[in-house]
């Protein structure tokens, strides 16, 4: 499978890099997080799973918009074929 061309910003991978650092951050911030910044520098791409916690993230009211951020981050560097 090939990796996708797309790469976290610079400012989407400073947000992940705090969040990642915040002992508040809750483990789906953190989970997607670790994603943004995987695929800063490298030809990543987020897996099946990671999607699937991203797109719940995104269509529920219970998340903060800094878990939404993130969670935009993850899924528009997802395997458009799945």
């Amino acid at each position: 499978m090939a990796g996708n061309k797309k790469k976290s910003s610079p400012d989407l991978s400073s947000l992940a890099s705090k969040t990642l650092r915040d002992e508040d951050a809750s483990k789906i911030q953190k989970r997607l997080a670790g994603s943004v910044l995987s695929q800063a520098s490298k030809d990543k791409q987020t897996g099946a799973d990671l999607e699937d916690i991203a797109s719940k993230a995104l269509k529920s009211d219970k998340y903060s918009d800094t878990t939404k951020t993130l969670a935009g981050s993850v899924l528009s560097q997802s395997n458009k074929k799945r």
